[in-house]
C-alpha cells in the first residue's frame, strides 16, 4: 500500500496511527516533498471511480489563492490533472492506494471496508 501524507496534517496523523494500530504495511510519502506525478494522479482518479474533484485540497489555503473554486468547471480533466501535479498542497490527503482501490482522505469506516475486502 502507498499512504500520501503531509506530515504536519492532523487527519494525516489520525489515518497514519490508524495504519499502525491496525499493523498494516505501507510506503509512506510525504505530499509536499514528492507530489504525484499527472500520470499517477490520472490512474488513481480512474481507478477510484471518483469525481475529480474530490482530488483537489478544497480547503487548502493555495487552492483558496488560487480561486479555483471558480476556475476548475472552466479546465478540461487533463488541465486539472497537471495542475494537481504542480503541487502536493493542492491534493486532497491522505491518499491510500492499494492494488485496485484508492482512497481519498480519512473515513475510518471507509478504510476498514477496504482493508478487510
Amino acid at each position: 500500500m502507498l499512504f500520501l501524507e503531509y506530515p504536519k496534517c492532523t487527519t494525516c496523523k489520525k489515518a497514519k496511527k490508524w495504519l499502525e494500530d491496525h499493523q498494516l504495511n505501507f510506503e509512506d510519502r510525504n505530499i509536499k516533498e514528492k507530489n504525484p506525478t499527472a500520470e499517477e494522479l490520472k490512474g488513481w482518479y480512474e481507478t477510484s471511480g471518483l469525481p475529480l474533484k474530490r482530488f483537489f485540497n478544497t480547503s487548502g489555503l493555495l487552492y483558496k489563492s488560487m480561486q479555483l473554486k471558480d476556475k476548475l468547471p472552466h479546465m478540461s480533466e487533463e488541465e486539472q490533472l497537471a495542475l494537481l501535479a504542480t503541487d502536493g498542497m493542492l491534493v486532497k490527503r491522505p491518499l491510500l492506494i492499494k492494488e485496485d482501490k484508492v482512497l481519498v482522505g480519512f473515513k475510518e469506516a471507509e478504510w476498514e471496508g477496504l482493508l478487510h475486502s
